[in-house]
């Protein structure tokens, strides 16, 4: 099986790579194409534009930025759907808009491919250790022909039905991830007030109720000072903007998920802090 893989940035890279031991033969693109030069190091093969990558590939992963970019990755002049072969499957990973799901798989279905929206989430961590989880959206026969390669990138694999169901997922799970970030980030500003040991309070929290993944892999990066992005916060930011606004359609009025998106909105359009991870939520408020 040929595959093609399009963004190669953090998450995508590591995905790559667990491919690639996995014994698959893959062709890259990244607009920056130094972040696939590893890639190429360990066996892949550089193509110039996406289209190029569809052209050698029976499956095509796309994991870039935001939803112009899957728009322009898809749809574009030098984009997948104009060398993708009948018969072959798009999967995107990239979180997006629930709509945009559908506007592919309509386009693929009416001109023979395949397609499925499988965002997912365990951020740097997972991607690197294959443990993802992967949220899948679309036809089923197609998802259970992608199971091999699911289970090398992750480890909880759910279908949730037609496209477009696994950006709702993911939308759900942004929404959960909002409130752990905000968590605990006040935590540590309250402990740090409070004269408290951050390392005790972290050890006690993590075997109590109060434990959730946000806490235990992202408290430890804060406390060297590390906000390399595992997951940018522009990009959360945008997840949360896309929540709201599926939410908003469906007539729902998520207040804290919107304070949310207002504290990152703060540390990304105002204090310029949109290339950390979403652990540097904290230095906004400083």
């Amino acid at each position: 099986m040929q595959i093609g893989f399009i963004g190669t940035g953090v998450m995508g890279a590591a995905i790559a790579k667990n491919l690639i031991a996995a014994g698959y033969a893959l062709t890259v693109y990244n607009r920056t194409k130094s972040k696939t030069d590893e890639l190429v190091a360990d066996g892949a093969t550089w193509a110039e534009t996406p289209a190029a990558v569809a052209a050698k590939s029976d499956v095509v992963f796309t994991m870039v930025g935001f939803p112009a970019d899957v728009e322009q990755v898809y749809f574009g002049d030098n984009g997948i759907f104009s060398k993708l072969q009948p018969g072959k499957t798009v999967i995107d990973m990239t979180t997006s808009q629930p709509k945009l799901a559908v506007k592919i798989a309509e386009y693929a279905a009416k001109n023979g491919f395949h397609a499925l929206d499988a965002p997912v989430s365990g951020g740097d961590i997972g991607a690197k250790n294959a443990t993802l989880t992967i949220m899948v959206g679309g036809e089923t026969a197609t998802y259970q022909a992608m199971q091999p390669l699911f289970k090398v990138i992750g480890h909880q694999v759910n279908h949730f039905g037609a496209a477009g169901t696994g950006q709702h997922a993911k939308m759900a799970n942004q929404i959960m991830i909002a409130g752990t970030m905000t968590g605990l980030t006040e935590m540590l500003l309250y402990t740090k007030a409070a004269g408290l040991d951050p390392q005790k309070v972290l050890i006690t929290l993590s075997s109590g109720g109060a434990d959730n993944w946000s806490m235990d892999n992202y408290v430890p990066r804060i406390l060297k000072g590390d906000y390399t992005p595992g997951f940018f916060a522009r990009h959360f930011l945008k997840d949360l903007r896309i929540a709201l606004s599926e939410a908003d359609a469906m007539g729902l009025d998520l207040v804290a998920t919107a304070q949310a998106k207002r504290l990152y909105e703060v540390m990304v359009d105002v204090k310029g802090l949109g290339d950390q991870g979403t652990q540097g939520l904290i230095n906004s408020y400083k």
